[in-house]
C-alpha cells in the first residue's frame, strides 16, 4: 500500500500539526474495514484525532482510496471549521479519484519528482 498526499493537504497537515503516523493509521483503518464514510468512487473520508486527543473533535481528510493498492490525502478539514463534503465537491472528488487511482507507476513517480506528490512514509517516525 503506498501513500500519498498532495500539496494542499501538507499545508493542511502542517498548520494542524497531523504526523505522517496519523496518516498512515487513518489507512491502516481503512484496510480493516473501518472507513468513517464511504463517499463512493473511490472516495472516503476518515476521522483523525487531533495529538492527545479523541477522534469526536479532531479533523476530517477526504482520501482518494483503492484498497491494498493507493491511498491519496487530498483534502483536510476541522470538524469545527467545515460539517462535510458538499455536493458540488462530492462530484469534483469522484472524478479526481477515478483519473489519479488509475495512475501508473511512472506517473506516479513522475508527480513525486515534481513536488505534486509527497510520500507519506515514516522516515523513523513512530
Amino acid at each position: 500500500m503506498r501513500i500519498f498526499k498532495n500539496k494542499s493537504f501538507t499545508r493542511f497537515a502542517r498548520k494542524a500539526q497531523l504526523r505522517n503516523s496519523a496518516l498512515r493509521k487513518a489507512v491502516a483503518d481503512a484496510e480493516r474495514g473501518l472507513i468513517d464514510a464511504d463517499l463512493g468512487g473511490g472516495v472516503i473520508k476518515q476521522r483523525i484525532a487531533r495529538q492527545g486527543q479523541g477522534k469526536s473533535g479532531g479533523f476530517r481528510a477526504v482520501i482518494l482510496y483503492r484498497a491494498k493498492a493507493l491511498a491519496f490525502f487530498v483534502h483536510g478539514f476541522a470538524k469545527k471549521d467545515k460539517d462535510n463534503v458538499g455536493d458540488d465537491e462530492l462530484v469534483a472528488l469522484k472524478q479526481l479519484a477515478s483519473e489519479m487511482l488509475a495512475y501508473d507507476e511512472k506517473t506516479i513517480e513522475k508527480a513525486v519528482a515534481f513536488g505534486v506528490l509527497i510520500e507519506v512514509t515514516n522516515n523513523g517516525e513512530e
